[in-house]
């Protein structure tokens, strides 16, 4: 070692000392990123169809994220929510500009749900006589705060921390007379993700949106659209529920909203928007920072027609897991929506794939033991696709089915 060159060292061994052990990480440690490509400290480069768990959907450093990053830096990086923030305001515009409602903005999703959850008992409370529960769904997922595990229809994720906040119920997903069924004159809104993301890439059916809508507006419930992961584009509308025509009264969003940068948005149709000061808050939500990137992020895809490059590159990438699936017989299934895609296994060995792809240097995860989703950058395209089918096809060889 020269006096130039700094001692090496060994992030592994240091996380493990020094972080507390949430994460089953997988052992590399990324140095840099462009594009749909990472690069590791040991010089190895990977094909990312993961995307920060679709967050940077512009992929690695896009230029003009970056920019916007650096320009903001250098100009105000906090001044708290007690005066105008002006990259809030282009914000929100924007987003008031795709949906037509207004926004308040966190720095996650599940700050995000919390937002739509309290401004929905908010609503029950004034307008059906005090209501407060919120029905959501099976094999959903909405944060890992109290109130949003509470929410989420996954027990795993819920065993841990019981006994779990009151007014929360799941019923069983695409089902809606078990709807019906479930609710009372205490529900107040139905939180529902029209694709449901870590639950293993399950979109609702247009009837049952469209029916759910309905019966939302003939009992006075509010309908509440989580878009943390299938929103910005994923699907090929800038919104998932999009594909399913009828609008919900409030709308979550996060993850990819600012590029790659933290950010939670909750957008609130005229007839929910009763928030007043005092009624919720938050300290970081809405950074200067976060804001110009979630800006910069909205302005490159709508103006550089990604969302119809998105159609068609993940209708690509479905024929080219289908293609898979007629070579592996344990794959049991391919769906997904624009690049937002999953196939199923006959048996448990989803995270096994997961870490046998990982050796083959594709990023690629898995939602639950037999499902494998792919959530690659919008910016992906049909080479990197062949590229990544091909370093697939030679990862599943491997694997006993």
């Amino acid at each position: 070692m020269t006096a130039t060159q700094p001692a090496q060292r060994d992030w592994q061994a240091l996380e493990e000392r020094y972080y507390q052990h949430t994460f089953a990480r997988l052992p590399v440690t990324f140095e840099r990123g462009e594009g749909v490509r990472l690069y590791s400290a040991s010089g190895d480069v990977y094909l990312d169809l993961v995307a920060g768990i679709a967050v940077n959907v512009l992929g690695h450093c896009h230029p003009a994220v970056v920019e916007a990053i650096r320009e903001q830096a250098g100009k105000l990086i906090h001044i708290s929510n007690l005066y105008i923030n002006e990259r809030q305001v282009e914000l929100a515009e924007e987003l008031y500009n795709l949906s037509g409602m207004r926004s308040f903005f966190s720095n996650s999703g599940a700050e995000a749900n919390e937002g739509a959850i309290k401004l929905a008992r908010k609503y029950g409370r004034l307008h059906r006589n005090g209501a407060y529960e919120i029905i959501s769904m099976d094999r959903s997922f909405h944060g890992r705060t109290l109130a949003t595990t509470s929410a989420t229809g996954q027990k795993k994720y819920q065993d841990t921390w019981l006994p779990l906040a009151d007014g929360f119920k799941q019923v069983p997903f695409n089902d809606l007379d078990a709807l019906k069924a479930a609710v009372t004159d205490k529900t107040a809104g139905i939180l529902i993700e029209a694709v449901q993301g870590e639950g293993g890439i399950h979109p609702v059916t247009p009837d049952y949106w469209q029916g759910l809508r309905a019966f939302c507006d003939a009992n006075d419930l509010v309908l509440i659209a989580d878009e943390v992961q299938a929103g910005v584009g994923r699907t090929g509308k800038f919104f998932s529920w999009e594909n399913f025509g009828a609008k919900p009264d409030i709308i979550t969003m996060a993850k990819g909203l600012a590029g790659g940068v933290p950010i939670g948005a909750m957008l609130a149709a005229p007839r929910v928007d009763i928030f007043e000061p005092g009624d919720h808050g938050t300290t970081f939500g809405g950074n200067p920072i976060a804001c110009a990137a979630a800006v910069a992020t909205i302005r490159t895809i709508m103006g550089q027609g990604l969302l119809a490059q998105v159609i068609e590159t993940g209708a690509y990438l479905q024929g080219k897991l289908k293609e898979l699936q007629a070579k592996y017989p344990f794959i049991t299934d391919v769906r997904g929506l624009g690049l937002m895609q999953a196939f199923d296994l006959a048996s448990e060995t989803a995270p096994q794939i997961a870490k046998i792809a990982f050796d083959h240097k594709v990023l690629i995860t898995n939602a639950g033991t037999k499902t494998i989703r792919l959530i690659p950058p919008l910016i992906v395209t049909k080479a990197d696709i062949d590229e990544a089918a091909g370093m697939l096809d030679n990862a599943l060889a491997t694997v006993e089915g």
